[in-house]
């Protein structure tokens, strides 16, 4: 799960960072609620944490805009307005749940794993089903012909974001915020390693190569 973490206080939501990484989240932190809202328009991530206050848009708006735009992630507003009409604006905008802070670490958890439950909603049994492969992106495993075949969370996130852009070029640098976050400080030759990988599992003629560009998942 690729989770964009929009939060205004840098220490905690370097803390928060470091928690959500623990437990196998891929984050991109900001601090910057307009940059956020950009992130969350042109990127792709599977849940959203958003605070409400930033200097020059707040949360509230933020919600308003995305959902505007069509954008259906899940998102959590993680903030210290704890005024009930606060919740219900923020609720009533489009967010899918409201935590207070200070909160208890197990509960914020619980609530993400919820979040993520339900954006697997959109797949058919958590399926995705596209040029012969059926991959279940919660038990990490693709159905090839009669053969299942074991995937580790990164091949899966990877297969996954081929099988979406079915046909089409994905940028080695998509891939590599897809699957590691834009700030992170892993080597880009991870993206090459990676499609190694998930070639020698459901066959190298499956995922092709655009030279200095990207890949795509093909006939």
């Amino acid at each position: 799960m690729k989770l964009l973490l929009i939060e205004n206080t840098t220490q905690f939501s370097k803390t928060l960072c470091q928690l959500l990484k623990k437990e196998g989240y891929v984050v991109d932190a900001i601090t910057d609620g307009e940059i956020g809202l950009e992130m969350a328009l042109f990127g792709s991530y599977d849940l959203i944490v958003l605070d409400w206050l930033f200097p020059n848009i707040d949360g509230l708006t933020i919600v308003r805009e995305l959902r505007f735009q069509g954008i259906a992630i899940p998102i959590l507003f993680l903030t210290t307005n704890d005024k009930l009409e606060d919740k219900v604006d923020g609720l009533d905008a489009g967010a899918d749940d409201y935590l207070i802070r200070p909160f208890i670490t197990e509960e914020l958890l619980a609530r993400l794993r919820a979040l993520s439950r339900r954006k697997s909603k959109e797949l058919v049994d958590n399926n995705l089903m596209v040029a012969g492969l059926i991959l279940d992106t919660l038990k990490c495993n693709v159905a090839k012909g009669k053969n299942y075949i074991k995937l580790s969370k990164k091949e899966t996130l990877l297969l996954e974001t081929l099988m979406r852009n079915y046909g089409n070029v994905v940028t080695k640098e998509r891939i590599f915020e897809r699957l590691w976050g834009s700030y992170s400080r892993n080597d880009f030759a991870n993206v090459d390693l990676y499609i190694y990988y998930l070639r020698k599992k459901i066959g190298a003629s499956s995922i092709k190569t655009v030279r200095g560009v990207g890949y795509y998942l093909g006939e």
